[in-house]
């Protein structure tokens, strides 16, 4: 079976390669599992340059989330039969056309969902939810401001921060992105750069209450004079490459608070939470309250093509490799 593997470290996706593999029947306890849809995200790109938290040893198959059905079972596994419809996901393995995994990392698939949007809504509305909800205790009526709105967690947190009946401020790099956000729910679409005195003009010179920041660097620098007196900064992540830094009588003077957030560590840490806060992703998306934006559907073997779309700025939500095998 096909396979994309990483045999070393590259800024330019050159490491990774189509290979055709052999793998053993499941072992005991595990599933095999043809993918269907493999959606992408930002940490595959940087284990792929090495700047992830987690290295992996070479070679290794990126992939964190992916949908498919049921191939075989191992011993002992009782929940599943073949042919049902799952999503699964991890640090990597997604991928390959088949994989072998335990059982108890399957979770069903949701009807309403396609094969593509069912790979790639568990990653981006789990982070929004833990930031929002548990990180940012964002209220009814609050304003949140949503940065790197055009991608697939800032889209993501678009939707949450309305189902959780906040006004949503969305900033983004093109027209094209705004659009986008205003299509999820958003309530005013800005740029990404510049936007400091528009949040103040719509918030009646408040500042947001909320401001989500997957981005960073210069992004962050404004934020820190776009948010409201007892407003909350999270820290998401730094999609633009740059950490920035935080004099700190900046938020002594204006009394907001710099949350960081790591929703899967949230889950590890606090694993009762973390179930309940998958748990209420998974009741959305089974009612059709959520729905990821597909901004590109590529075969796996183009999976250096969607890699480079996401690395260059070029993507709008998220990118999903299909198994045409």
């Amino acid at each position: 079976m096909l396979t994309l593997r990483a045999h070393s470290l590259s800024d330019d996706l050159s490491s990774l390669k189509a290979e055709e593999v052999e793998i053993p029947p499941p072992s005991r306890g595990e599933a095999r599992m043809r993918m269907r849809a493999c959606a992408l995200n930002f940490p595959d790109l940087l284990m792929l340059k090495g700047g992830y938290q987690f290295k992996p040893p070479f070679p290794f198959t990126p992939g964190m989330e992916w949908a498919g059905e049921i191939l075989a079972l191992g011993e002992n596994v009782k929940r599943w039969q073949v042919g049902d419809a799952v999503i699964a996901g991890g640090l990597g393995g997604g991928l390959a056309q088949e994989m072998n995994l335990p059982a108890e990392r399957l979770s069903p698939k949701p009807a309403p969902m396609s094969w593509e949007e069912a790979a790639a809504y568990r990653m981006a509305y789990l982070t929004a939810y833990v930031s929002l909800f548990r990180r940012g205790d964002l209220k009814k009526g609050e304003t949140l401001l949503v940065h790197g709105a055009g991608g697939g967690v800032g889209l993501a947190a678009v939707e949450v921060g309305k189902i959780f009946g906040a006004t949503v401020i969305a900033c983004a790099s093109s027209e094209e992105k705004r659009r986008a956000a205003k299509d999820k729910g958003a309530d005013h679409a800005l740029p990404a750069a510049g936007f400091r005195d528009e949040v103040k003009r719509l918030t009646d010179n408040r500042g947001a209450d909320v401001i989500y920041d997957p981005v960073g660097g210069s992004v962050f620098d404004e934020s820190v004079r776009a948010v409201a007196w007892g407003g909350r900064l999270l820290v998401v992540g730094f999609a633009s490459g740059v950490i920035p830094t935080l004099p700190v009588n900046m938020p002594l003077i204006k009394g907001f608070s710099v949350v960081g957030v790591r929703a899967g560590e949230h889950g590890r840490k606090n694993p009762k939470m973390g179930a309940e806060d998958i748990a209420a992703i998974d009741s959305w998306a089974e009612k059709g309250r959520i729905k990821p934006f597909i901004g590109a559907k590529l075969p796996l073997k183009e999976a250096r093509r969607a890699l480079a779309l996401m690395r260059d700025r070029e993507l709008v939500g998220k990118a999903v490799l299909v198994n045409e095998g």
